[in-house]
């Protein structure tokens, strides 16, 4: 089975099948991180281009260990270092990137669509979404899904709470169509004015409550308050936020007791999720870490034209 999209701008556009082969590829490549010699051909003269304009740890550092892993040739761009800052446009900046032909660009920008905008405009590379704006982040839903299916064995039928800064987070709509797709029951909660209106009508149970969100929840994802996507604070204090919206031991407890604990990064302690959680047993955040390397590599294999591993 061959994958049918020459770009992946998000989870709202794939198919059950789809997600179940980028995860099933992903399994695949886990094995590879573990060898001694970290090392395929899979990818062998093609080029990966990761173009950042925002900032990123994760997402860019797994981005470029799944190329070089693969043996592809990796270049980072990153905007404050580009023609960006003497005035190039977005499009420019890529139509120049194209004219040297790379396979694959991995792009995140602030701009919600900025993927989308490149992906109709350029006709040779394909375009892997890694963050725009608050819209979507689909590399970050696979290796989500990836940890819930390891640790649980399915996804369909489980109910999984995210909890946080909704209205502004890429990863909670991302999560969002992926787990509804995959059978999740999936539950939104957050202070209200976190909460986008009309979300509801994507499939999603409501709550601004934290305790009534995660009670028997099978998986909770906490989500930090984004503060550089917000014009203005929409909550009163960190304290406050923490105290009705922080997940601590005890309103743990609500959840099932083999509920696992996730997080896309960079946590917060002590805002929204205490340090006593974040590195207890319940907390499969490093997973989820270590997952993400699997399925970019999964991800650039299926675009540059690999076929289901065995």
């Amino acid at each position: 089975m061959s994958f049918r999209h020459k770009h992946i701008l998000g989870t709202e556009q794939l198919s059950k099948e789809d997600i179940e082969l980028i995860l099933d590829t992903a399994d695949s490549f886990k094995e590879v991180n573990t060898r001694d010699i970290k090392k395929v051909p899979t990818l062998r003269g093609k080029t990966v281009i990761n173009l950042f304009y925002e900032a990123s740890t994760r997402t860019r550092t797994s981005f470029e260990i799944a190329g070089k892993r693969m043996s592809a040739d990796t270049i980072n761009i990153s905007a404050s270092a580009s023609s960006v800052v003497k005035g190039e446009t977005l499009e420019d900046t890529a139509r120049n990137i194209e004219a040297m032909h790379p396979d694959i660009i991995v792009m995140r920008h602030s701009a919600s669509g900025a993927p989308h905008y490149l992906a109709e405009r350029l006709t040779e590379s394909s375009i892997i979404n890694a963050g725009d704006g608050a819209h979507e982040h689909p590399s970050q839903a696979m290796l989500d899904l990836m940890t819930i299916r390891e640790h649980k064995g399915k996804i369909e039928g489980l109910t999984v709470a995210i909890v946080g800064d909704i209205a502004h987070s890429r990863v909670a709509r991302s999560d969002l169509y992926a787990l509804k797709t995959m059978g999740a029951t999936v539950r939104l909660a957050g202070p209200g004015t976190m909460i986008p209106p009309g979300i509801e009508k994507l499939g999603a149970e409501v709550y601004t409550d934290i305790n009534e969100a995660i009670k028997d929840a099978d998986v909770i994802i906490m989500l930090r308050i984004q503060m550089e996507r917000q014009g203005n604070t929409l909550i009163p204090s960190l304290r406050e936020y923490s105290q009705f919206f922080g997940l601590n031991p005890e309103n743990l407890k609500l959840a099932k007791p083999d509920a696992i604990v996730m997080h896309p990064g960079p946590m917060n302690r002590g805002v929204e999720i205490s340090s006593y959680v974040a590195d207890g047993s319940q907390n499969v955040i490093l997973d989820q870490v270590e997952n993400g390397v699997a399925v970019r590599m999964a991800m650039l294999y299926l675009l540059a034209g690999g076929q289901e591993t065995e």
